[in-house]
């Protein structure tokens, strides 16, 4: 079942995500605008379109969700591979998902301060770089 239901919302998403699907949405949108004056713009008229959108947001948001997930777990399979690949990249980040908030905060803290670490580092470098390029021009004059 759970194969059938996979094939059948990366089908919809497919054909919803197109521009035929847009367009066709657009005039169905249209069509119910112009009969609002042949149906005296009635409650029953304004409740065809509210229980159509209804309907189908309900069950698009079942649909988009699916994809969203098989999406993100390609990606995260992607990303897992890079890592394992990488040599000296931290293997024990491959399972990050499975992290919790506290762990993931933890995790954020860690790299917020390589990062700042690093740039430190660039930017002495810069410096001690324009220092030395100052004292060869004083040098060579």
């Amino acid at each position: 079942m759970g194969e059938v239901f996979r094939k059948f919302a990366h089908a919809v998403s497919e054909k919803v995500g197109s521009v035929g699907a847009f367009i066709i949405a657009v005039t169905v949108v249209l069509a119910w605008v112009v009969t609002g004056p042949i149906f005296g713009f009635s409650d029953t008229w304004q409740l065809v379109i509210n229980t159509a959108t209804t309907i189908v947001t309900f069950l698009m948001v079942f649909l988009i969700q699916n994809t969203q997930n098989r999406d993100n777990l390609a990606l995260q399979a992607k990303l897992d591979e890079l890592i394992v690949a990488t040599r000296g990249a931290d293997n024990k980040l491959i399972l990050a998902e499975d992290l919790t908030d506290e762990q993931f905060s933890r995790l954020k803290s860690h790299f917020e301060k390589v990062a700042s670490s690093r740039r430190q580092g660039r930017d002495r470098s810069a410096a001690e770089g324009a220092r030395r390029r100052t004292n060869q021009t004083k040098r060579s004059r």
